[in-house]
């Protein structure tokens, strides 16, 4: 009977320092915990509010239940929206932008106050089509292709400054993409075509123009060359004329001899003596 009661008491007494080492290892448990590489804490405690002091990396202790860790993520992230923009010229033109964004660390606490911990879900969105809007504004539609760079620059200023005043960090602002509108394309086109058309014409024009040009100077020669042989003429008599048609027959005679499909047959009664006899009393 008494090593009964002895055996009750033992495990009696097993099970509250169980009890107890469970209910503590839980206390300690739930007094714990981790803010991992690349991460904040900002802790909300029931009766202060929002501490001002940001938790780093390791482990530390809270009061269970009266305090909770809220953890941000300092990385710098990616971020990728578009925005169709009017254009000076009232063109509508869509634009992708590609941002990368980190909170500042010392402001963590006043971006969980005021914007909690989707801050750049609700932050980047709306300024990046306000600032995306504001500059494309100022540009021509062809402009934003011919004046890229200055367009991204003027930009980037502008929205790294809007971000400042939500306490975000910009480490990087990029157009990644840029389309124009239906209508605006087929006018571009259609432009295109015309200036290849214009400087068809153009060359047309200026060749017609140097072929008068050679006309006139092959006219003119023509007409100093007859200048010229008409005065030589009149003071040499028909002598040159006479001297330039042998010269000319000479050179004509010289072709034809060269020629084997040409017979020079002597004109006059005479040339009848080469021909064959025979053939002729054939006929």
């Amino acid at each position: 009977m008494g090593s009964s009661q002895a055996a009750v008491s033992f495990l009696t007494n097993v099970a509250r320092a169980a009890f107890g080492l469970g209910a503590a290892a839980t206390a300690l448990n739930a007094s714990l915990y981790t803010v991992d590489g690349g991460q904040r804490a900002v802790i909300f405690d029931r009766l202060r509010g929002v501490l001002e002091d940001t938790v780093s990396e390791g482990t530390h202790f809270l009061v269970p239940w009266l305090q909770k860790p809220f953890i941000f993520d300092i990385r710098t992230r990616p971020h990728t929206f578009s925005s169709i923009s009017g254009t000076k010229d009232l063109q509508m033109v869509n634009l992708t932008l590609r941002v990368l964004s980190r909170p500042q660390v010392s402001r963590l606490p006043y971006i969980f106050r005021h914007l909690g911990l989707e801050y750049d879900e609700k932050v980047l969105p709306s300024i990046g089509n306000e600032v995306l809007k504001a500059v494309v504004a100022q540009f021509n539609a062809d402009q934003l292709l011919t004046e890229r760079p200055h367009v991204s620059a003027l930009v980037r200023e502008s929205l790294i400054q809007r971000a400042k005043e939500f306490n975000i960090i910009l480490d990087d602002v990029a157009i990644t993409h840029l389309s124009y509108g239906a209508e605006f394309s087929r006018a571009v086109e259609q432009k295109q075509v015309a200036q290849q058309e214009a400087e068809r014409s153009k060359f047309v024009v200026m060749k017609a123009d140097q072929e008068r040009r050679a006309a006139i100077i092959r006219a003119e020669g023509e007409s100093e060359a007859a200048k010229l042989i008409s005065e030589a003429t009149s003071v040499a008599g028909m002598g040159l004329i006479e001297l330039r048609r042998i010269e000319a027959s000479r050179e004509i005679a010289g072709t034809l001899s060269r020629n084997p499909n040409v017979a020079y047959l002597p004109g006059g009664q005479q040339a009848l003596l080469a021909l064959n006899p025979a053939t002729l009393g054939g006929r």
